[in-house]
């Protein structure tokens, strides 16, 4: 059994608080693994706009992947004001969620909020042997700017994928934006002459052309929103139904907060909350995703899709048939939208997704032997 450690100075002390605050816990050690305690997406959002308010700056909620312990986050947090190479240098789009196993990596790719930390589940339904690595926005540490065009950021990120693996084959995936993300990155990775061995798109669609919507389209998805909530609450076990609504009660304050704060943008020259500044990025992305007009794609693509769609989205020209040369694979999911990376639904997600990795994975090693017959 680990001994619990004390805090050693004023800023453990100070994250200790937080920590047992949120955790509900009378004692945390310092060297005690947020993640081991319990600690999951949803209250990482809470710890991190506490630390925003105790110490003033601004870090993103994925470096708990790197610094999951009261101690490792001190030093961070110690070091994000010098000159060190935690500060400007040290900032990477490229978040290791589950860095750990022996299987290809799967790179998965931020939505409009720009976060990973939202994938945690997903990974740990995965299993320990599939390393998993989130996309995350620049920006979200506040000094950054934000990438305004997908070409842009799919340029971004193909290298910074490309300094953890150089060479194919890649398994590209997102959920939503991120999906749209993934696909420009596997078309700029097939033309510099890498194979895409996977290319999985989550409840993404294909928004090219689309026009705004009208205060009717507008009513119209609210009130379907609010369907759809209720159709998923209704799918899950009734041990499950509180932390159902605790997650969607928690995802609703947040989005409030920074639907709120883009009501009004303000002074520029004033330091912006982390509310204000994730609405921003939102805007931004929202805006890069709607002006993006996606190529003819080679390769295959495999959509997993929920049982209905929002009404104004349910036509042909949202979905990638006439896209995609490789042919659409149309994985339906037993579940609404807006629900797909909700515990249970998630453990769903991934099953399905471990099973296309390891087809792609089989076809591959298949491939590769017919080779060597015909070499002999």
């Amino acid at each position: 059994m680990i001994a619990i450690e004390k805090p050693k100075n004023d800023v453990e002390y100070r994250l200790l608080e937080i920590w047992t605050s949120l955790f509900g816990k009378e004692e945390i050690g310092t060297n005690q693994d947020y993640f081991e305690l319990g600690g999951d997406s949803l209250l990482a959002v809470r710890v991190f706009k506490r630390i925003e308010a105790e110490f003033q700056i601004r870090i993103p909620m994925a470096t708990l992947f790197e610094a999951p312990t009261i101690e490792l986050l001190a030093d961070f947090i110690q070091g994000t004001g010098s000159r060190d190479a935690r500060s400007a240098n040290a900032w990477s789009s490229l978040v290791a969620i589950q860095p750990n196993g022996s299987r290809p990596p799967f790179f998965c790719v931020h939505g409009a909020g720009g976060n990973v930390v939202f994938y945690l589940n997903l990974a740990r339904h995965l299993g320990s042997d599939q390393p998993f690595y989130g996309l995350q926005s620049p920006g979200l540490d506040g000094k950054r700017a934000f990438l305004t065009r997908i070409e842009e950021m799919a340029a971004c990120y193909v290298k910074e994928v490309r300094t953890r693996q150089p060479k194919g084959p890649y398994f590209l995936g997102g959920y939503c934006m991120g999906g749209t993300i993934a696909l420009e990155m596997a078309q700029q990775l097939r033309n510099q002459g890498q194979e895409v061995a996977l290319l999985a798109l989550m409840d993404t669609l294909n928004w090219a052309n689309a026009t705004p919507n009208s205060w009717r389209d507008a009513l119209q998805i609210s009130f379907q929103k609010v369907v759809f909530h209720w159709k998923n609450f209704l799918l899950i076990d009734n041990q499950d139904k509180m932390r159902f609504i605790r997650e969607k009660l928690t995802v609703l304050r947040n989005r409030v907060q920074i639907w709120s704060s883009s009501a009004s943008f303000k002074n520029p020259f004033r330091k912006a909350p982390q509310s204000l500044d994730l609405a921003r990025l939102w805007h931004t992305n929202d805006r890069a995703m709607l002006s993006y007009v996606p190529k003819a794609y080679a390769g295959r693509v495999v959509h997993f899709r929920p049982l209905e769609q929002y009404a104004k989205d349910d036509v042909p020209e949202r979905e990638w048939d006439q896209l995609a040369a490789g042919g659409v694979e149309k994985i339906t999911l037993p579940v609404y939208p807006a629900g797909m990376l909700v515990e249970p639904f998630v453990s769903l997600l991934a099953a399905k997704l471990r099973d296309c990795i390891d087809i792609s994975m089989n076809a591959r090693m298949a491939a590769g032997q017919a080779g060597r017959g015909v070499l002999k």
